[in-house]
């Protein structure tokens, strides 16, 4: 393919390709950035496209392959989000000495907070914290996926119950 022919594809798919990207990102600024960044990628890999294939397909999976590593890489970041009223520990006093007492109580009433709940929510709970994913989880206790789900969404759900009822964490 010439420059030419692509620049002619190109904009005959634009406004495709702007109501795919929006679609997928559901901002105007992020649709703007993820469609200039698949032109690039078109553009550079045009020797790729071979002839008698769809452009449109083409770039849309050009398209989509980019929102996914994007998201994937924003996903892996993992930003902190936490508000400063849930941080008070990293807002100890300056002037007293920190022998990790009030750390090492709160974490004595976590474990007993958790050791209330029933085997069968703690164990996939624990497991999720570790960092196994679902079906990870859901294979090796051989239980369906949303069963994993529900009693990891019940353990947590019962440990802010409690941690609330405790006064370690603030009611929502």
């Amino acid at each position: 393919m010439t420059e030419v022919q692509f620049k002619h594809y190109y904009q005959n798919n634009i406004s495709a390709l702007q109501n795919f990207a929006r679609r997928l990102t559901n901002n105007r600024f992020d649709q703007e950035d993820l469609v200039q960044e698949t032109l690039a990628k078109a553009f550079k890999s045009m020797h790729t496209f071979k002839k008698g294939n769809s452009f449109k397909s083409w770039a849309f999976t050009i398209l989509k392959n980019t929102f996914i590593t994007k998201y994937h890489k924003k996903r892996k970041r993992a930003e902190l989000n936490t508000p400063v009223e849930e941080m008070t520990y990293a807002m100890d006093n300056y002037k007293t000495i920190n022998n990790n007492a009030l750390s090492k109580m709160r974490i004595k009433e976590i474990k007993k907070c958790f050791h209330h709940l029933s085997t069968k929510s703690k164990h996939p709970f624990l497991m999720h914290v570790d960092g196994y994913q679902y079906n990870e989880i859901a294979d090796s206790l051989d239980i369906p996926i949303g069963t994993v789900k529900s009693r990891i969404n019940f353990a947590r759900t019962k440990l802010k119950s409690m941690l609330r009822e405790k006064g370690l964490i603030q009611a929502a």
